[in-house]
């Protein structure tokens, strides 16, 4: 039991660690360490058991609660918890001093993220290369009109992107952090939970928790139904977000909470006198570890 729960810790430390950074996601470790499938039964009766609680069946929300394999659950909560709170002040000082090196980083986990997705692909086609390329076309352009990271996000900013980045979390292939990245709360996000501002980080919860109970049955059904589609659409937006994190946009900025200096321009320039080496030698030896990384994951589903 002991030796059970221990291994869950660290399999959600695992998960946690990944989804702080913006690059793999929590459900390709979960893949990974063979754990996915439970994962997502436990969160589909999780929020089965919160839409009977919505529609006032207390009855019907005690014995749902019941069938969740908590033993499973919480340790790996728990351990994805740890990881978010050790972590968070490491990679926040790392964005402060280095924020050229930390966005080459993300570059090349983005890039090894979509290797990842794209062998996730059970039947692919060319209508997933299509649909892929559309959907990054259009991200790159919309994300133009982007003014960087937001500053002092009202509570519904805080909520939705609780619940866009929990929803990101449950997909293998894209992570929580990009999806907050890409809409400019990363920084605000990784700030608050490192000052510990229990504010900002009960409103981000409180959007996990309805991102969770709208979207996750959602989500499986999407993934049991149109997975190809659904992994193809994800690759878009990865590729799509990668300019977000080219290391020499229009400028370095003070952005967020925290004078969380980053990378927050949107225009692609070359670097121009910034520092050139660090980003690419980061930003390939990223790539290859999350793929090499990810060679272990069919060998773990299967056990």
């Amino acid at each position: 039991m002991v030796t059970r729960v221990l291994a869950q810790f660290v399999r959600g430390f695992a998960m946690g660690a990944s989804d702080v950074v913006p690059g793999v996601s929590g459900g390709t470790v979960a893949l990974i360490l063979g754990i996915y499938n439970g994962l997502i039964t436990a969160i589909g009766r999780g929020s089965k058991a919160l839409g009977r609680l919505v529609r006032g069946d207390f009855g019907g929300f005690v014995d749902g609660m019941k069938s969740v394999d908590w033993m499973f659950l919480i340790p790996l909560l728990a351990g994805i918890g740890s990881a978010v709170l050790i972590l968070s002040g490491i990679i926040e000082s790392a964005l402060t001093n280095h924020a050229e090196a930390m966005a080459g980083l993300f570059f090349g986990l983005v890039i090894g993220s979509m290797v990842v997705a794209k062998n996730l692909l059970k039947e692919p086609n060319s209508t997933h290369i299509v649909i892929t390329i559309a959907v990054g076309i259009v991200l790159f352009f919309l994300l133009g009109f982007q003014s960087g990271p937001v500053a002092d996000p009202n509570p519904f900013l805080l909520i939705a992107a609780g619940a866009l980045a929990i929803c990101a979390m449950i997909l293998p292939g894209i992570s929580g952090s990009f999806i907050l990245l890409m809409i400019g709360m990363y920084a605000t996000v990784l700030n608050a939970v490192d000052e510990r501002i229990i504010s900002e980080i009960a409103l981000v919860g409180i959007g996990a928790i309805i991102g969770l109970g709208l979207f996750s049955s959602l989500l499986n059904h999407l993934l049991d139904n149109y997975h190809d589609t659904v992994m193809a659409v994800l690759l878009g937006l990865m590729l799509g977000s990668l300019r977000v994190l080219w290391p020499w946009p229009n400028g370095v900025g003070i952005v967020g909470h925290g004078d969380v200096e980053t990378v927050s321009g949107t225009g692609i320039e070359l670097p121009n006198g910034a520092p050139t080496l660090v980003p690419i030698v980061l930003g390939i030896v990223a790539a290859i570890v999350v793929i090499a990384v990810s060679q272990f994951a069919q060998p773990a589903e299967d056990h």
